[in-house]
């Protein structure tokens, strides 16, 4: 077999991308002036295999393409995955200028290696050869998810052709960063500081203390409040102070655009309006130059949708179900902010928070802060732990691997025979310079190393939760909402997905291969267990008294577990919409101005009960399509949300003979059939393996109320 092994120069044997070779990095000790000698090394050096694996004495085998192949562009990506990574968790300018300078390099490597004709056609004569038959499922799965990547890539495209087909790949990348960069300059750049306490009425104790913690760190008098959500919603949630509900709202939503406010450099807040109808030029031209009608239609490729229609014909179908429901909410709240807030002048965006929060409150006699404080992180973790641990019959234990703020913690997985199985970081907590919202990345795949070896995987579950405040010198033990803790749980399910596969191709190991309106099901399903009584009871001590959540306040909470589902259905309906539209019938040749937001104007008007402010810009921070790799697949959400909720049933059936959902028989099972698979067979096939049938919305419907 001939394998291609780089020297790596003296210069570069202690760099931190480099040396960790297939460990772990030491990601403190990352500077930005390593960035660019690792990356050119590692392009060089992936190049260099690329260009062995395409020389005609290269026999088309696994041993001899695929596996050398993969070495190569396994160290490039995770390499540069740790760039990325810290560049969405500990961003810097000099971080982000060396990540924007090798940006290109590293986009124009893989959009020329998805252009290779001539590796096309080794992919092409191996899975054509006798050996491939002989290739193990998963084996046979890379090379045919490689060869269609390689058509989406554009091997086939005429060497005219090929040069403004890869420009467009390296457009989209720096503007999907540009995005990204704006979104979170403008989160980060804006604070109102607040003197007198008596604005602050209403606000929980623990949201008045971080706001005098951020205060502090920001060397400003008074209490300050940031675009941060846990900052931002308490006050949208709890303030009496309409005028300061009202400021917070209008510069949340208008983040990113044009009416976004100037700072003190005069410079608008990243607008980010041209930025979007660039991107959705840049993806039709990709779509047509690749023979599909659209870049939806391009997208199901890679999908379990079989058709443009057919996705959109399910969010109708879905929005219809949920807008009777979704316009008795509605009636319900403004009733409500009349009679008993006095909002005489009719409910406004920034009253709605507000508003439900003291409707949820009258009606099932609990608070979301009352509950919050049941909710200790280190107990939630504990929780998470246990039903884990019982499901899926692992163990979790604190590890010490090297992280990148002190805030960081880091676990193994160990099976009943104490190997550790996989690796995975918690990033807990919102900071300035870390992007917002909740992920789960690969780190490190799965993988059997040519000697037999098994490389465990690692996984980054990051999240943005309230960190912990020092009240009276004294530093309080972190507390999160409920909905906080469904997040943590989601972020997991998608973490299960990657630590637990047994799958040795690095190609379909873990999330890897996965069709992308399946890759939420393993997320959306670890959801449910969060409305569990089982699962509850023994992850909650109050934050001060160490008692557990009495029955009585969860029976609330399960009563209030619909409460306007509605509304929230709809809302995600009208971004999936927004999306699919966007890519499949937006006219990217005559767009201009603010074409992306009438797009979105349109659909909420047509389906949505909540009238979208005029004010309103969300678009401009929709980073899910724009800079998060879900253009043309927020719809997936909705989708795997079927999927997630019948998987989720059979633990509900197996209950009812055990008395408990965390059996263990059908969790082996899921484990198996689900998890462990990864991407190495069809979802659709995975899924039926496990229930045995195909998916029914039955169970989505009832678990939503919406029946």
């Amino acid at each position: 077999m001939t394998t291609y092994s780089p020297s790596i120069p003296p210069a570069l044997q202690s760099n931190p991308l480099i040396s960790f070779g297939r460990g772990i990095a030491a990601y403190s000790d990352v500077r930005p002036k390593d960035i660019a000698p690792a990356i050119d090394f590692l392009l060089t050096h992936a190049q260099d295999a690329v260009d062995l694996a395409t020389q005609s004495d290269t026999t088309a085998s696994w041993d001899a393409l695929v596996e050398p192949l993969e070495n190569a562009t396994e160290f490039l990506g995770r390499s540069w995955g740790i760039i990325s990574h810290l560049n969405s968790v500990a961003d810097t300018p000099e971080l982000r200028a060396a990540y924007g300078e090798m940006l290109p390099k590293v986009t124009a490597f893989f959009s020329s290696l998805g252009q290779n004709l001539a590796l096309y056609q080794k992919f092409k004569t191996l899975s054509a050869s006798p050996e491939f038959k002989a290739l193990s499922p998963a084996h046979k799965k890379v090379i045919e998810n490689s060869l269609r990547d390689f058509r989406l890539g554009g091997a086939e495209l005429s060497d005219a052709d090929k040069p403004r087909f890869a420009q467009i790949q390296d457009e989209q990348a720096v503007l999907g960063k540009a995005f990204s960069d704006h979104v979170l300059d403008a989160t980060d750049e804006f604070v109102h500081v607040v003197t007198d306490i008596k604005e602050l009425a209403g606000l929980p104790e623990d949201a008045i203390a971080a706001a005098a913690d951020t205060a502090q760190q920001k060397s400003l008098q008074g209490w300050a409040f940031t675009l941060h959500f846990p900052s931002y919603y308490p006050v949208m949630q709890y303030s009496e102070n309409r005028a300061l509900r009202r400021l917070m709202y209008e510069a949340y939503v208008t983040r990113s655009s044009e009416l976004a406010p100037q700072f003190s450099n005069g410079k608008l807040a990243w607008d980010n309006t041209q930025n979007m109808i660039e991107q959705l030029r840049l993806r039709d031209e990709e779509a047509r130059m690749l023979g599909f009608a659209n870049y939806a239609d391009l997208s199901l490729a890679a999908k379990m949708a079989g058709s443009v229609n057919e996705v959109d014909t399910f969010l109708c179908t879905f929005a219809a179900k949920s807008k009777p429901f979704a316009q008795k909410d509605w009636i319900e709240l403004q009733e409500f902010a009349q009679s008993e807030l006095q909002l005489t002048d009719g409910l406004q965006p920034w009253d709605i928070p507000f508003a439900s929060e003291h409707l949820k409150q009258q009606r099932y006699s609990f608070s979301e802060n009352e509950l919050k404080q049941y909710f200790p992180l280190p107990k939630v973790l504990e929780g998470l732990f246990q039903v884990i641990q019982t499901l899926f019959g692992v163990k979790i234990e604190a590890a010490d691997l090297p992280t990148w703020h002190s805030d960081v913690q880091s676990f193994s997985v160990k099976d009943h025979s104490e190997i550790v199985r996989a690796y995975f970081y918690l990033d807990p907590y919102a900071r300035p310079g870390k992007r917002g919202g909740a992920w789960m990345d690969d780190a490190r795949g799965r993988r059997e190393l040519p000697n037999g070896e098994i490389q465990v995987p690692v996984a980054y579950l990051v999240c943005n939760f309230a960190p912990p405040v020092k009240v009276d010198g004294v530093l309080r033990q972190p507390t999160i909402t409920h909905d906080d803790v469904i997040t943590l749980f989601h972020e997991s399910g998608h973490g299960l997905h990657h630590l637990l596969t047994q799958v040795g191709a690095l190609g379909v190991s873990g999330i890897n291969g996965v069709e992308w309106d399946a890759v939420e099901l393993p997320s959306q399903f670890m959801e449910n267990f969060c409305w569990e009584w089982e699962v509850l009871e023994n992850m909650t001590a109050h934050a001060e008294t160490g008692k557990p959540l009495p029955r009585e306040l969860f029976e609330k909470m399960l009563a209030a577990k619909n409460f306007q589902n509605g509304l929230a259905t709809l809302r995600q309906i009208v971004m999936s919409l927004t999306d699919w539209r966007l890519h499949s019938s937006f006219d990217t040749t005559n767009a201009k101005g603010h074409a992306v937001l009438d797009v979105s104007r349109k659909i909420a008007d047509e389906y949505n009960i909540i009238p979208q402010p005029e004010i309103s810009r969300w678009i401009n921070t929709f980073s899910h399509i724009f800079a998060g790799g879900y253009a043309a697949g927020y719809y997936s959400y909705k989708w795997a949300e079927v999927l997630s909720a019948d998987a989720y049933s059979a633990f509900e059936e197996a209950a009812k003979l055990t008395g408990s959902v965390l059996d263990a028989k059908t969790g082996t099972r899921y484990r198996q059939e689900i998890l462990e698979v990864g991407g190495s067979r069809p979802a659709a096939e995975s899924f039926k393996a496990f229930r045995g049938r195909e998916p029914s919305i039955d169970a989505l419907l009832r678990h939503g109320g919406l029946a």
